[in-house]
C-alpha cells in the first residue's frame, strides 16, 4: 500500500494516488495543521471521501496512537507515530487528542463513507450516531415516530422499564474493543437484536471517547441535538461537512421557525390535558410537587390562546405579500403577551415539566401508556421557538431575521383539529444569516471546519453566506481526460426556435414542441440511460402532458412527441411523493435491462431526489439534459425577503464591497442546483458521458461563470443544432469503437439506500478505479449492451437522411487500471523532501490514450520518489533522466526533444530550443519568474490553474506569442483545455 509524505505527514492510501488526490490531501492537511477553515470542491469520482479520511486520520495519528478499549492505546494500521508518540495513550491523555467529527447529509451517505473507511489501513476508535427511529429495538417504542418516540423512550428509561437500556453499561464493560473496527448502524442493530443491548445508547456511550465520530448534519447544527451529545470534546475538534453544497440553507432553516395556527391549537389541547392530569394526580396521590401544580399549565394554556388570538388579529392587506416586519418586532409582539427573556425561562421549565407529565400519561406505567404517546409532540415546538428567539438572553441576532405572517386557505397539516376551508395562518421568523450556526462552533472552540462537495462553486459567495473565513480553498479538476466528456450549450432546436425556459416563453406551444423534438433526437443518439432535468415539477408535468397529446407542427409522423420518445427509450417520471420514489428507481433499473429497447429516460427535477441522491454510473447515465435554470419562485415571501435582506447588506453605506446582492444569490442558488444535477453522470475514473444544456441563457458568461470549475474547460456553445447532433453522435460512436471492453463492463445505479431497490436485482460491482463506488448496483446484461451497440451504429442525425459510416475504428485503447499496481513494500513517496532518490519501485506498465496521470510517482524503470524529480513530461509517460547540474526545467524540456505537435498551424519547438527562445524573449528577472512558476507547477505549491495563468500572462506580450503557442507541448493533456482558453484569451487581446 503506497504511503505519501505530505506536509511532513505519512498518509497511507489504498491505491496509487492521482495528482488531484495528492493536491486535495495537501489542502486537508494544510487546514488541519494551521487550524484554518477550508472550502474544498472536487468532482464526484475523484475520490474525495477516501482522501478526506486518509489525510485526516493520518494527521490525527501524529498526536498519538488511536484509542483502544476504554481509551487505552493501541496500534493503528499502516505507518506508526514516532517513539514519543507511541507511549500508551490513557483515558486522561485521550481528552487532549483532537476528535474528528465527520458529518454528511443522510445516513445512506454516511454508510458509504464508513464503507470507504473499511478499505483503508486506518482503524481509529469510531462511533456513528443515528436516530431512535433507525436504532430502537423495543417492541412498542420502535413503532412510534418523531418526538413521540423520544418521549416514550425517555419515560421507559427513567423508570428502568426498558430491558435493552438496562444492560448497556454491562455490555460496554465486557466488550471494550467495540468501535475499534469500522461498523455501521445496521451492525449495531444486529448486536442489539442478538445480544440484547440498546443500539441507540451504545452509540451514545461510544461517542464519548472516539478518534472519529460520524453523524448526520442535524446532530451538529440543531442546538437541541448538539446539547444532547454529552461527553464530546468540542474544543480543538475538527468538523468535516461532506456533501456541503446545501449547508447554508440547512443552517438557516435550523435557526428559523414556522408556527402554524393548527399546531398552536394542538399545543393548547396538550396544555389542557396537563391541567386534567395534575388534578387527577393530586386527588389520587395528594402530591404538592410543583410539577403537578395545575396553575402552571393553566397559565401556559392562557398564553398560547392569547398568542393564537394575536396572530389572528394581525391585518394582512395582501395575501401575496403577507404581514412583514423587521426581525426585532418579535420582541415587541411577544412582550404584549408578557413573554420576555426572563419569563421565557419559566415558560420553558413549564413545557419541560409538561413533556414529562404527558409521557407518563393517564395510565401510569402500563404499556398502553406508551402506545398513547403518539399524540405528544406539539408543545416542544413552542420550546424550540423560544430557544431561538431568546438565544443567549440577548436580541442582537434579530437583525438577521424577518418577522412574517401569511395566510392560506389550504389545509397545511394533517392535524385532525383543523377545520377544512378555514383560513390558516403561519407565524414565521426567518434567519437570513446562515453564519449564525457556524458562529456557535467557533464559540465551542473547534479547530477547523472543512466543507467539501462536488458542487461548492462559486466559493466566494458560499464563504460570505456562512460568514466565516476560509483561507484554504480548492477547486479540483476531474480525473477524466478530455475525450471522456462532451459538454454543449444548445440554444436553438431543429427548426431554429430558441430554447428558453423563462416564464415568458415556457408556456408557449413553440417552446414545448421544440424542446420535445430535441429530447426525441437526443434519445436516439445517447445510448442506454438518459436523464432529463426540469426546473420544477409543474413545468415537467406541463411539458409531458403536452407531449403525450401533441406532435410538432412540421412533423410528417402521426405519432405524438411522447410516442416518438418511447420508440427509443422507455420513460420513467420522478414522483412528487417520497414514498413512491423506490418504485420509480426499480422501474428505471428494469427498463435499463430490457434488451428490446436502447435504454431508458428518467424525467426528473432539479433539487429533487434524483438530482441529490443517486449515482448514475456508466450506462445508467450516459447523458444528462438540463432544460433550464431552476430559479425559485420570485414572489415566494421567503425568497423575496432574503433578496431584500442581501440588497440592504450590499449597500455602499455598509462598507462591504464583497457583499452578495440579492440577484447574485438568486442566480447562484439556481446554478448550484444545476451543478448538482449534472454531477449525476461521470461517476468514476473510466466513466464517460455528455452534459447538454438546452437553454440559450447558458450561453451568457454570467451563467457559465457559475458552473463547476472542472466543467469549464470542456464547454462549447453551438449556434447550429445540426452541429450538436453531428458532434454528439461522433462522441458516442468513438467511445464505443475505442473501448470495446465496455461491452462487458458492469453498469450501475447506486441508490441512496439499499432498500430503494429489490434485493433480487442488486449486485456488488467491483470498482475499476480509485474510489469508484463499490456499493449497491443494478447491472445491465450483455445482451442489452450488444443490442445497444448495434442500434447505435445505425443512428441518423435529425437533420440528415443518411450518415456516412466509418468502415472501422481508426484508434483503439487498452486501458490498464492502476488499481492493481500497488507498491508491495509500502514505500514512501516524499512530496516535500528534496533528496534525489529514496529507492526504486517495481516497473509498472501503464498504457493509456489521453488518460489522466494516475500516479504522483513517474512511471519509469528508474523511478524517483521525490516529486521534484518528476519532469514536466512525466504526464506523458516519458522516462526520467538522471539528475544533473542543469535545472530541472531544462531537463524537463530536453525530454520533449522527440515530441512535436501541431500548434496554430506551426510545429512547436523542442525543449532546448524553447528554453533558448524563452531566454531571448524574456528579461533575466522574467526568466527567473518563469522557472519559479514551473517549479510551482511541478511541486503543486500553487494551484495548477494559477500556475498556468501566471505563465500564460508572462508570454502574453505581442512579441512573445510564439512562447505562448509553443508552451502547449509542456502542458499535460488533462489541463490542455484550460491552457487553450488562456491562449485564446491572450491571443485575442493582441489582435
Amino acid at each position: 500500500m503506497p504511503v505519501y509524505r505530505i506536509r511532513g505527514v505519512d498518509v497511507d492510501f489504498p491505491y496509487d494516488a492521482y495528482d488531484c488526490q495528492i493536491t486535495y490531501m495537501d489542502r486537508v492537511l494544510q487546514s488541519l495543521q494551521q487550524g484554518n477553515n477550508a472550502l474544498l470542491e472536487s468532482p464526484t469520482g475523484t475520490g474525495k471521501t477516501l482522501c478526506l479520511l486518509c489525510s485526516a486520520l493520518a494527521w490525527r495519528r501524529t498526536f498519538g496512537e488511536f484509542l483502544r478499549g476504554g481509551g487505552g492505546g493501541g496500534g493503528g494500521g499502516g505507518s506508526q507515530p514516532s517513539g514519543s508518540q507511541q507511549s500508551g495513550a490513557s483515558a486522561t491523555q485521550s481528552s487532549s487528542y483532537p476528535v474528528i467529527i465527520y458529518a454528511s447529509r443522510t445516513h445512506s451517505q454516511l454508510r458509504q463513507v464508513i464503507k470507504e473507511l473499511k478499505a483503508t489501513s486506518y482503524r481509529p476508535k469510531m462511533a456513528v450516531l443515528g436516530s431512535r427511529e433507525q436504532m430502537c429495538i423495543h417492541e412498542e417504542v420502535s413503532k412510534l415516530r418523531g418526538k413521540a418516540q423520544n418521549n416514550g423512550c425517555h419515560y421507559l428509561c427513567k423508570k428502568r422499564l426498558c430491558r435493552h437500556n438496562n444492560i448497556v453499561t454491562d455490555y460496554m464493560k465486557n466488550n471494550t474493543e467495540l468501535g475499534s473496527e469500522p461498523f455501521d448502524i445496521e451492525d449495531l442493530v444486529n448486536i442489539g437484536r442478538t445480544k440484547g443491548p440498546c443500539p441507540y445508547y451504545i452509540s451514545r456511550e461510544l461517542s464519548k471517547s472516539v478518534d472519529i465520530l460520524f453523524a448526520p448534519y442535524n446532530y451538529l447544527i440543531d442546538p437541541g441535538n448538539r446539547r444532547s451529545l454529552t461527553g464530546i470534546s468540542w474544543n480543538n475538534a475538527v468538523l468535516i461537512f461532506d456533501e456541503a453544497h446545501n449547508l447554508e440553507s440547512i443552517c438557516a432553516d435550523a435557526a428559523s421557525f414556522d408556527l402554524l395556527t393548527s399546531n398552536l391549537t394542538s399545543c393548547i389541547t396538550e396544555a389542557q390535558e396537563c391541567i386534567q392530569l395534575c388534578s387527577f394526580k393530586r386527588s389520587i396521590e395528594n402530591s404538592a410537587e410543583k410539577q403537578f401544580d395545575p396553575e402552571n399549565y393553566a397559565i401556559l394554556k392562557a398564553l398560547l390562546m392569547a398568542l393564537e388570538k394575536k396572530i389572528g388579529e394581525l391585518v394582512i392587506d395582501s395575501k401575496e405579500l403577507g404581514y412583514t416586519k423587521p426581525g426585532s418586532y418579535i420582541y415587541e409582539f411577544l412582550s404584549e403577551l408578557n413573554i420576555t427573556s426572563e419569563t421565557s425561562k419559566k415558560l420553558i421549565e413549564t413545557i419541560d415539566s409538561a413533556s414529562l407529565l404527558l409521557e407518563e400519561g393517564n395510565s401510569g406505567e402500563t404499556k398502553a401508556g406508551v402506545k398513547a404517546k403518539s399524540t405528544v409532540s406539539r408543545l416542544e415546538t413552542i420550546r424550540d421557538m423560544l430557544d431561538i428567539i431568546f438565544k443567549g438572553g440577548g436580541q442582537n441576532h434579530a437583525k438577521y431575521y424577518s418577522f412574517h405572517v401569511n395566510e392560506s386557505s389550504r389545509q397545511t397539516s394533517g392535524d385532525s383539529l383543523q377545520v377544512f376551508g378555514k383560513a390558516s395562518r403561519t407565524l414565521s421568523w426567518w434567519c437570513f444569516n446562515p453564519g449564525l450556526a457556524m458562529e456557535e462552533f467557533l464559540k465551542l472552540g473547534v479547530r477547523s471546519i472543512i466543507l467539501t462537495s462536488g458542487t461548492l462553486s462559486p466559493l466566494d459567495s458560499l464563504a460570505m453566506e456562512l460568514n466565516l473565513e476560509f483561507p484554504v480553498r480548492l477547486e479540483n479538476p476531474h480525473v477524466i481526460s478530455q475525450d471522456q466528456i462532451w459538454v454543449g450549450v444548445v440554444p436553438v432546436g431543429p427548426s431554429g426556435h430558441p430554447l428558453n425556459s423563462s416564464y415568458r416563453t415556457r408556456e408557449t406551444v413553440k417552446y414545448k414542441q421544440e424542446l420535445g423534438t430535441v429530447i426525441v433526437n437526443f434519445a436516439r443518439i445517447v445510448p442506454d440511460g438518459l436523464l432529463v432535468f426540469f426546473p420544477s415539477y409543474s413545468m415537467m408535468d406541463k411539458c409531458i402532458d403536452y407531449w403525450k397529446n401533441r406532435n410538432h407542427e412540421h412533423s410528417v409522423d402521426d405519432s405524438t412527441i411522447w410516442q416518438r420518445m418511447c420508440k427509443h427509450k422507455q420513460p420513467v417520471i420522478e414522483p412528487r411523493q417520497s414514498s413512491n420514489f423506490p418504485n420509480a428507481i426499480e422501474d428505471y433499473a428494469a427498463k435499463l435491462r430490457d434488451p428490446s429497447t436502447s435504454g431508458a429516460i428518467f424525467f426528473a427535477v432539479c433539487r429533487g431526489k434524483v438530482s441529490e441522491g443517486l449515482d448514475f454510473a456508466d450506462r445508467a447515465g450516459r447523458a444528462v439534459i438540463v432544460t433550464g435554470m431552476p430559479f425559485s419562485t420570485p414572489t415566494d415571501p421567503k425568497v423575496r425577503l432574503k433578496r431584500e435582506y442581501l440588497d440592504k447588506q450590499a449597500k455602499p453605506s455598509n462598507k462591504n464591497p464583497k457583499a452578495l446582492t440579492g440577484e447574485e444569490w438568486y442566480v447562484q442558488q439556481a446554478a448550484r442546483a444545476v451543478n448538482q444535477a449534472v454531477g449525476r453522470v461521470i461517476r468514476h475514473r473510466h466513466d464517460y458521458g455528455a452534459i447538454i444544456y438546452c437553454d440559450e441563457r447558458f450561453v451568457w458568461p454570467n451563467y457559465q461563470s457559475q458552473m463547476s470549475y472542472w466543467l469549464k474547460p470542456y464547454i462549447k456553445c453551438y449556434s447550429k443544432y445540426g452541429e450538436v447532433v453531428q458532434t454528439l453522435t461522433r462522441f458516442f460512436r468513438d467511445k464505443v469503437c475505442v473501448d470495446p471492453k465496455e461491452m462487458d463492463s458492469n453498469d450501475s445505479v447506486t441508490p441512496p439506500a439499499d432498500k430503494c431497490l429489490p434485493q433480487e436485482i442488486l449486485s456488488d460491482s467491483p470498482a475499476t478505479a480509485v474510489n469508484e463506488h463499490q456499493g449497491t448496483t443494478v447491472s445491465l446484461n450483455a445482451t442489452t449492451r450488444k443490442n445497444n451497440y448495434m442500434k447505435f451504429t445505425q443512428i441518423t442525425p435529425a437533420n440528415r437522411t443518411t450518415l456516412p459510416m466509418k468502415h472501422g475504428c481508426s484508434t483503439s485503447s487498452q486501458l490498464t487500471s492502476s488499481r492493481g499496481q500497488f507498491s508491495q513494500d509500502s514505500q514512501v513517496v516524499d512530496l516535500i523532501d528534496n533528496a534525489t532518490m529514496h529507492g526504486q519501485l517495481k516497473e509498472h506498465t501503464l498504457k493509456s490514450m489521453r488518460l489522466k496521470k494516475a500516479k504522483i510517482a513517474d512511471v519509469s524503470s528508474q523511478l524517483k520518489h521525490n516529486v521534484e524529480s518528476r519532469a514536466l513530461t512525466g504526464n506523458r509517460g516519458q522516462q526520467s533522466t538522471p539528475p544533473s547540474k542543469r535545472s530541472t526545467i531544462e531537463q524537463a524540456c530536453e525530454k520533449n526533444e522527440a515530441i512535436q505537435e501541431r500548434c496554430g498551424g506551426q510545429e512547436s519547438t523542442t525543449g532546448p530550443a524553447f528554453l533558448k527562445l524563452a531566454r531571448e524573449k524574456l528579461s533575466t528577472a522574467e526568466y527567473g519568474e518563469f522557472v519559479e512558476f514551473m517549479k510551482a507547477l511541478k511541486l503543486k505549491t500553487m494551484h495548477i490553474k494559477d500556475s498556468l495563468e501566471a505563465i500564460a500572462k508572462l508570454f502574453s506580450s505581442p512579441g512573445r506569442l510564439t512562447l505562448l503557442e509553443g508552451f502547449r507541448v509542456f502542458v499535460s493533456k488533462n489541463h490542455l483545455p484550460l491552457y487553450e482558453q488562456l491562449v485564446r484569451k491572450y491571443t485575442m487581446a493582441n489582435t
